[in-house]
């Protein structure tokens, strides 16, 4: 694994340059305060995985162009507004080391600005009649919103099954990876079978990263999120579910009474630890996130792409599965 994204966005510098400045362009406004909290928004941007995605897939079949990077601005511009929204939801004052906008404008400021950065979207995809790019998005942002109000439904009774799992991580992180590998080769490929693909590698990619970030809440990772953050939040992710599975009646409804009990937030997760590598969730969880990651390079290696391009999507695979951060 590469330590650093830098290498992977080399190749595709220039057009990540143009990119930045077209996503800039569209969050353009003439209300003082708005672009206050914009620039904001842009200085404090991640690692870009998103447009990176957009622009590989698109390169597999043919030449970036204005479609793609419309596309790729779509993809930042929903996303990072439902990232506004999910910072009010969760009441939540810090991403990526910065101050969430809720923490420096209050919450009223922060619905609004994510409002903003919707229809902003829209008016892209509309101006532009990419009607097919923002239909792709506008059902990923629906299952989004259903797969986190299915997961606080399941945190409440604790009944997630593995199957039910997979449905809230399909629907609450995998559907917007697809949708970038779709909207990506929607830009330069008409061929429906391509595309079905490319939202189904895209879709294997979004299941392993979020398994490899329920990973993450067991101490395996050096990301800044704090261990045992899924489980204070009564989330069941994949290595307490297999491991629930695993277990004896009895040792599985006394790990869930710790869960859902009263007791300080290390000895929760001293206890839940211990019983996962018991009945082997951490490994079980880890094989899963590797079999996903092989049926998406299947599916790369089985459709007709640029060599060129096909291998920096892999590298770019790699990283975010392998990531320690």
């Amino acid at each position: 694994m590469s330590a650093s994204i830098e290498p992977i966005k080399k190749p595709i510098a220039a057009e990540l340059d143009r990119f930045e400045r077209e996503f800039r362009q569209s969050m353009k406004t003439a209300v003082p305060l708005l672009d206050t909290i914009m620039t904001y928004i842009v200085k404090r941007k991640g690692k870009q995985v998103r447009p990176l995605f957009v622009l590989y897939s698109a390169q597999l079949f043919g030449s970036i162009n204005d479609r793609t990077y419309r596309g790729a601005s779509l993809v930042e511009l929903l996303h990072t507004a439902t990232l506004v929204h999910d910072d009010v939801v969760d009441d939540s004052f810090q991403r990526r080391g910065f101050f969430s906008i809720n923490a420096l404008w209050k919450n009223k400021i922060a619905v609004l600005v994510g409002d903003y950065l919707l229809s902003r979207g829209l008016l892209l995809s509309v101006q532009n009649k990419d009607f097919d790019m923002l239909e792709i998005l506008s059902d990923s942002v629906r299952e989004m919103s259903e797969g986190e109000l299915l997961q606080l439904e399941r945190a409440r009774n604790m009944s997630a099954t593995e199957e039910v799992y997979f449905e809230i991580i399909r629907k609450k992180t995998a559907s917007l990876i697809a949708s970038c590998c779709h909207i990506g080769a929607v830009s330069t490929c008409s061929d429906e079978d391509t595309l079905k693909a490319m939202a189904r590698f895209g879709e294997c990619i979004g299941l392993a990263f979020q398994i490899r970030d329920d990973l993450f809440d067991f101490g395996d990772n050096k990301s800044g999120k704090p261990a045992g953050l899924d489980i204070k939040e009564k989330k069941l992710t994949l290595p307490i579910i297999y491991a629930l599975s695993q277990a004896p009646k009895s040792e599985a409804k006394a790990v869930k009474k710790l869960i859902k009990g009263k007791q300080s937030d290390s000895q929760k997760m001293a206890g839940v630890l211990a019983f996962v590598e018991q009945y082997g969730g951490m490994y079980y969880a880890r094989n899963k996130m590797n079999e996903l990651r092989n049926e998406a390079f299947q599916i790369l290696r089985s459709l007709k792409t640029q060599e060129s391009a096909a291998a920096h999507l892999e590298a770019l695979v790699n990283f975010v599965i392998d990531r320690n951060a």
